[in-house]
């Protein structure tokens, strides 16, 4: 049963993502996400400008006059969202958890996909594999693939990201775009995000939350794992455990930062309650111009 303050979001969602993939990511996206290939379509009489390449030599023959063939691309292609339902996505100090981000991040590039009729597929994880929604197209699906999100109640905490990335493998039979949105609070998934890099498109989507790296000064504290449970008590009044503490988180995160870019593989870093399009466009942006390099 979906409540009434849910089915408000969904709307809320719906609305202004596919706004902003309309206006904002839609043409970009297309441009830096090609098909497989392209397709022959028809043959047609040779026009000024044409490339001589495409020239049907054995339908000129038979007509008389120049003929040149005329392809289209064969788009078919295949957006995979993995989305980690662990308990640290659903820490967040502000408006915005890092799970509702993810929600939005993930409606975002699904309408920006089906803008290009393209499939959007979905796979939610913690430890293991929560729960897999076959890849479709439209709008309706979109919805169904926001609000399995955004209601989800996972059986499990902790993070295993290298199950998402194994179950990719085998529910997927073709090359597709993967965006992993985590916070990637693990380890040991290199190999498996090396080997998933080799035949997907994949991009890591990592989330933060700013009291992640930066700890109020709020005395004597008792914090939770939110992943295993345990409880520890911190002195938060403390200069130096405030400066132990940053300095760990941002050297993790620049730690996965780095591992990405050893991978080759091109990732966005998003923070809780900012403005996520802006480094989606950047990214595309980026991923445009080192196409018309190497044309």
């Amino acid at each position: 049963m979906i409540s009434k303050e849910l089915i408000k979001k969904l709307k809320r969602i719906e609305i202004h993502m596919a706004r902003l993939a309309n206006d904002q990511l839609a043409g970009s996206y297309h441009s830096v996400f090609k098909g497989r290939g392209m397709a022959f379509s028809e043959v047609r009489q040779y026009q000024p400008g044409d490339d001589v390449r495409f020239i049907d030599w054995n339908v000129s023959a038979r007509m008389g006059e120049t003929y040149v063939k005329v392809f289209t691309e064969e788009r078919e292609v295949t957006v995979m969202l993995m989305v980690d339902l662990s308990g640290s996505q659903r820490f967040g100090t502000g408006a915005q958890s890092k799970l509702d981000l993810a929600a939005e991040v993930s409606a975002l590039l699904a309408f920006s996909a089906i803008k290009n009729n393209d499939r959007v597929g979905l796979i939610l994880f913690t430890d293991r594999v929560e729960r897999f929604v076959p890849p479709r197209k439209g709008r309706a699906h979109v919805m169904r693939v926001v609000s399995e999100i955004l209601r989800a109640e996972p059986e499990h905490r902790g993070t295993r990201v290298q199950s998402a990335l194994e179950h990719l493998g085998r529910v997927t039979k073709r090359s597709s775009i993967a965006f992993l949105v985590s916070d990637f609070q693990d380890q040991g998934f290199e190999r498996s995000m090396r080997v998933t890099a080799k035949r997907h498109d994949l991009i890591p989507v990592q989330l933060v939350d700013e009291r992640e790296e930066a700890l109020p000064s709020a005395g004597l504290a008792t914090l939770e794992d939110p992943e295993t449970g345990r409880v520890h008590e911190v002195d938060l009044g403390s200069r130096e455990v405030r400066r132990w503490f940053q300095q760990a988180a941002v050297t993790e995160r620049l730690r996965r930062e780095q591992l990405f870019k050893h991978l080759q593989v091109d990732h966005v870093t998003l923070r809780t309650g900012e403005d996520y399009v802006r480094p989606f466009s950047q990214l595309f942006q980026m991923r445009s111009k080192r196409l018309r390099g190497f044309r």
